[in-house]
């Protein structure tokens, strides 16, 4: 199992930037795969960005060029950095860790709300 915590979100002007940091209960080398999903008001979640334990990272359309994630191992954390948001993008926001056989496991969720 994993205890994942998010933090970082809140209200920000459309064009500004946030940093969303999600600390995991376990290290880095037991978890195959890190997330970022949101969900928006009326909408399916969905995946925004993903890391790997090597590094590997992927992203959904509508956020390349503007997110970012990265990883600290050393310290469990992963990180979502967002910037030029969009109203678009209010939503809130989900670290899930893919345990493999051990399944995924989903954090609390933080709130971004971005106005216009």
């Amino acid at each position: 199992q994993v205890q994942l915590v998010e933090s970082g979100g809140g209200l920000v002007q459309a064009g500004g930037s946030l940093r969303l940091s999600c600390a995991a209960s376990r290290n880095w080398n037991t978890i195959e795969v890190m997330s970022w999903f949101r969900q928006g008001p009326g909408k399916q979640r969905e995946l925004v960005a993903s890391i790997t334990g090597g590094g590997n990272t992927n992203y959904a359309d509508f956020v390349k060029g503007r997110f970012t994630i990265s990883g600290d191992y050393a310290k469990n954390m992963v990180y979502l950095q967002m910037n030029n948001l969009k109203p678009e993008d209010t939503a809130v926001y989900y670290c899930s860790a893919d345990l493999g056989p051990l399944g995924w496991h989903w954090g609390q969720g933080t709130r971004v709300t971005v106005s216009s």
